[in-house]
């Protein structure tokens, strides 16, 4: 690279002005080298810089006192916590690694005293209740609250909110094959913890195998939120109307909704927190694409949505009504999809926030709409996951067993029409 002798003296008259600026900033010496060779070596007169800038060109060596990157030793840095875990094994030795869970009855999947971090939770479970999935509920208790912050079937729990099984990977929850359930959220407690499973249906769980993983520590920083999942469904949601034929008949886009006003809701929430994801899942009452409500998302008592979304797709990172292409990513997907847009149709949805978490001072309403204007009448199940400041609000009240359990339901609207036996 040449440089011709007008470049030249523009370098030099820069350099002098930054070690002028440099001394009146009170820059140090190495500083203003540093910057003087930078600038050398973009102009091609430090040819030792200029071809460490070349591609495949090796970097000078480190210099003693110069700091690596923290991720360097990041596998290699010493914990000092303890690693714990409680599970189902056989205490006898022998090899019957999982209890039982008789109707009516809650089995205890962890108590443990102290501050710590469940970092890990796994389940696989054999019953012969076809909907265990929605009849087992899991439920979590931080440092002796009377109230759970964790209250959710266990198959929503984990992104099976229509009572079935599939496989899938994210970031923070996992279906792996055949049945076993994974969560990686991270649960912090100051004093104590306690995680239930009860069966709430008429049948007996035959196995619940589990296994919590948990680090013990000292005590925990307090600026620290604790886990909360809340279970909400609206089956079917209110429609605004039912004499439509398409989503796009012109009654249906006349529709405005400004303030998310009959919205179905996945959060209300009141403290201060961070809100990290949600899980959904849809059974369609009608024909047509059910997504084309907005997401709509109130912080700190704001009127009118601070966060407004252009579609359900688009809220969980799809384009275009997934062109009824299952996918799972790690913070986004639709790993279930069946029934092409009719009657029938079923998914199961997520999308995690954990890139950059919402977060609230004092309240936060997480919103969607259920159509354009809230026109639709499907079947909306759903699990909003968020850290929070203690106390928090009360829950709703968990809907029944028997209500849980997804079916169609005769609505007006796209494609309706009476069920067998009606």
């Amino acid at each position: 690279m040449t440089t011709n002798n007008s470049t030249k003296d523009a370098f030099l008259a820069t350099g002098a002005a930054l070690k002028d600026e440099g001394a009146s900033a009170g820059i140090g010496r190495r500083k203003m080298l540093g910057l003087l060779a930078s600038g050398a070596a973009v102009l091609g007169l430090n040819s030792a810089a200029a071809a460490a800038a070349e591609p495949g060109a090796m970097s000078p060596p480190a210099k003693e006192g110069e700091i690596a990157p923290e991720q360097l030793f990041a596998q290699a840095r010493l914990r000092s916590y303890k690693t714990r875990r409680s599970s189902s094994w056989d205490r006898t030795g022998g090899n019957n690694d999982a209890v039982p869970v008789e109707p009516g009855t809650a089995a205890t999947i962890l108590d443990v005293a102290g501050a710590g971090v469940i970092t890990h939770i796994w389940f696989t479970i054999n019953s012969q209740d076809r909907y265990h999935l929605k009849n087992l509920v899991l439920r979590a208790w931080w440092d002796g609250e009377a109230s759970p912050s964790v209250e959710v079937p266990v198959g929503d729990f984990f992104g099976l909110g229509l009572g079935e099984y599939f496989v899938y990977q994210s970031s923070m929850l996992a279906v792996a094959s055949v049945k076993a359930l994974n969560s990686y959220f991270q649960m912090p407690f100051a004093n104590g913890a306690k995680l239930t499973v009860a069966n709430e249906g008429t049948v007996r769980t035959d196995s619940l195998y589990f296994a919590v993983d948990y680090v013990t520590l000292p005590s925990l920083p307090g600026d620290l939120g604790r886990f909360h999942a809340q279970y909400r469904q609206a089956a079917p949601c209110a429609s605004a109307m039912d004499d439509w034929k398409v989503n796009w008949d012109r009654k249906v886009n006349d529709l405005k909704n400004l303030d998310g006003k009959d919205n179905y809701v996945f959060l209300e929430a009141t403290g201060r927190g961070h809100f990290v994801g949600v899980t959904q899942a849809v059974l369609q009452n009608q024909d047509g694409w059910f997504g084309e409500g907005d997401d709509m998302i109130f912080i700190d008592g704001d009127p009118l949505p601070t966060i407004n979304g252009t579609g359900t797709e688009d809220y969980y990172n799809g384009a275009w009504d997934f062109s009824s292409k299952p996918f799972a990513y790690q913070h986004n997907g639709a790993p279930y999809i069946t029934g092409d847009e009719r009657l029938g149709g079923r998914y199961c949805l997520y999308r995690w926030h954990t890139e950059s978490p919402i977060t609230f001072e004092k309240s936060i309403r997480v919103t969607i709409e259920h159509g354009h204007g809230n026109h639709r009448s499907d079947d909306f199940y759903s699990t909003a996951y968020w850290y929070q400041t203690e106390p928090h609000a009360q829950f709703p009240a968990l809907p029944a067993p028997e209500v849980r359990v997804p079916r169609v339901y005769r609505v007006g609207g796209a494609g309706a029409v009476p069920l067998p036996g009606e």
